[in-house]
């Protein structure tokens, strides 16, 4: 395996997202007087969200975050948080990177940002890098390592960790639905399902009882960095601008509604954005027999879960969709995003209707 080819690296810096590297060079080394030399900078291109740079020291090598241009409200790309919940779950979840600091001073590069030591290594997106094959064994241990993750994580003691004050805590369940049915009513098109069957439906099946413990709520393979040398091994679990106090179940719905595995049918395989489908991959229903056991909780109908998981997809394709068909952004990857949200739907009502049988 040559490691060049699989590591994740950074490309050039758009000209239009560039910023004053001398200003953030100084203020680095005002906390870190002893790393040496001009930063080489890169800039990672994925992500739609919070932009993702990196500076590259002769004795450093250093991640910075921040809001992309023209940020309104602060809440929806919160540094200091992301920075903060990073910051504090360290010592109870080893896999988050160190953080170097948060910076509120916008008179730097215009916002504020924050900086974290970068982890080396592969970071798995739709398809695995080409020079990396692995053994149906290995991509068993890395699925399987990935849910311990999860699991851990769910485990964390969140007061004990000082994060009980990042999420609102009980009612957790009631304001995801609410949220997600009212955002999907107002990105409704004319051209997608009303979705109401399932919003009511949603309404009316919300489980009587819910957990509380830290959930990511973005848990994915392209979230994770891998080990070069041991590709099953996870270093680092990434981007935790949506992490708050949650319920665990419904963090499983959600990683399920991205988990395309090898026998779906092609409307599924053209949505994959994790190499899901590899061989010895676990089945959705894998994973939730492996999760449910390793937190202890027996045999239990995971079906509201599942649907939530689908239609909270099926509302961010159709939030990206209703720009599209605004003309509020011409990318034509979302041209088609409006039948995505049919089949989502689809799916939906095939789970629920397995449940009511």
């Amino acid at each position: 395996m040559s490691k060049p080819t699989v590591i994740d690296t950074g490309v050039a810096v758009r000209e239009q997202e560039s910023f004053d590297v001398a200003a953030v060079d100084a203020w680095i080394k005002s906390k870190r007087p002893e790393i040496e030399g001009e930063p080489e900078l890169t800039q990672f291109p994925g992500g739609a969200s919070n932009w993702t740079y990196r500076l590259a020291y002769s004795n450093a090598d250093l991640i910075l975050r921040r809001p992309p241009a023209g940020t309104k409200a602060k809440s929806a790309h919160n540094m200091q948080r992301e920075h903060d919940i990073q910051l504090m779950l360290k010592k109870h979840y080893p896999v988050v990177p160190n953080m170097l600091g948060y910076c509120e001073d916008t008179s730097l590069i215009g916002t504020d940002f924050y900086v974290m030591e970068r982890v080396e290594g592969i970071i798995p997106r739709k398809n695995m890098p080409r020079d990396l094959a692995l053994s149906e064994a290995q991509v068993r241990t890395l699925c399987t390592n990935m849910l311990d993750q999860l699991i851990a994580l769910h485990k964390v003691n969140y007061i004990e960790a000082g994060l009980d004050s990042i999420g609102k805590g009980e009612g957790y369940i009631d304001r995801q639905v609410a949220g997600w049915n009212q955002r999907y009513s107002k990105a409704k098109t004319w051209n997608v399902p009303s979705g109401k069957k399932i919003m009511r439906w949603l309404e009316a099946n919300k489980p009587n009882q819910e957990v509380l413990c830290v959930t990511h709520n973005d848990f994915r393979f392209d979230n994770l960095v891998l080990n070069p040398d041991d590709p099953t091994e996870i270093l680092a679990v990434l981007d935790w601008e949506l992490a708050t106090i949650g319920d665990p179940l419904v963090e499983l719905g959600n990683l399920l509604a991205y988990w395309v595995q090898a026998d779906d049918d092609r409307v599924a395989k053209a949505t994959r954005r994790q190499p899901t489908h590899l061989k010895g991959m676990l089945s959705r229903d894998e994973v939730v027999a492996y999760y449910c056991e390793k937190m202890g909780l027996g045999k239990i109908d995971i079906t509201f879960y599942q649907v939530f998981g689908l239609f909270r997809l099926s509302v961010i394709a159709q939030q990206i969709y209703y720009r599209y068909h605004h003309k509020q952004t011409q990318n034509p990857a979302f041209k088609n995003f409006w039948f995505v949200v049919h089949y989502l739907h689809r799916r939906c009502r095939k789970l629920m209707r397995a449940q009511r049988g």
